[in-house]
């Protein structure tokens, strides 16, 4: 079955695993990020923090799934129903990372609380348990990732070389070089737009006088740091 294709060309996630702590009233909530590619790896998060926080009363946990961020999960850990996992979610969900642009995904966040002794209410709880993922993702590195659009193109091997050189001046990302018998193919990676390939094609045509053409080889993920 093919994957239904994503209707987002970017986003940002957390770069690999960051914690916080914050201290309500006594109680302590420690905060665990951590960039997951599936619901696989988001609840082994959850596991293996249940074991190394194993004599804390609980585990709450939120996460947030695929480029178009389709895919999204909450639970109380036995708080009171809607006061951890919900608020833990739209924290995730709100954050906004660049120019307005609310769009993080591939991301589990797990709250660790340990019991002060001091009852902090229903409203209490949302407030903290919101507050500290937010308070996590505020010093947390998160990194840009982009679908690009791989082709190639097919020309003679004491050509590609040169070609190389020409789109790398011209700023093109050139993934890489491919030798075969029949000749070379260079592959390269552009932004995942038509916009994008109709004027990589017109460059292309002036460098070669038209003698080759892009062979659309599909699309991947890659991630960005800016």
């Amino acid at each position: 079955m093919t994957a239904t294709p994503s209707h987002a060309t970017t986003y940002t996630t957390v770069d690999g695993e960051h914690r916080h702590e914050l201290e309500v009233k006594r109680s302590r909530f420690i905060t665990v990020l951590r960039r997951a590619a599936s619901e696989e790896e988001a609840r082994a998060l959850v596991a293996g923090l249940r074991r190394e926080f194993h004599d804390a009363r609980h585990h709450c946990s939120a996460f947030v799934l695929g480029p178009d961020r389709t895919t999204q999960r909450s639970s109380d850990d036995g708080e009171p129903s809607g006061t951890a996992g919900i608020p833990m979610l739209e924290a995730l969900l709100r954050r906004e990372t660049h120019d307005g642009v609310a769009d993080l995904s591939d991301i589990a966040a797990v709250v660790v609380r340990y019991f002060g002794g001091i009852l902090l209410g229903a409203g209490g709880l949302v407030r903290a348990y919101s507050e500290s993922v937010s308070a996590a993702l505020d010093t947390a590195p998160l990194l840009r990732r982009e679908r690009l659009r791989l082709v190639g193109i097919d020309v003679p091997h004491a050509a590609a070389p040169r070609l190389e050189n020409d789109l790398r001046a011209g700023g093109v990302l050139v993934a890489g070089t491919d030798y075969g018998a029949a000749g070379a193919r260079v592959r390269v990676a552009l932004a995942d737009s038509e916009a994008g390939a109709a004027e990589f094609a017109s460059r292309l045509a002036g460098l070669t006088a038209g003698t080759a053409a892009a062979v659309a080889l599909g699309t991947s993920w890659v991630d960005v740091r800016t």
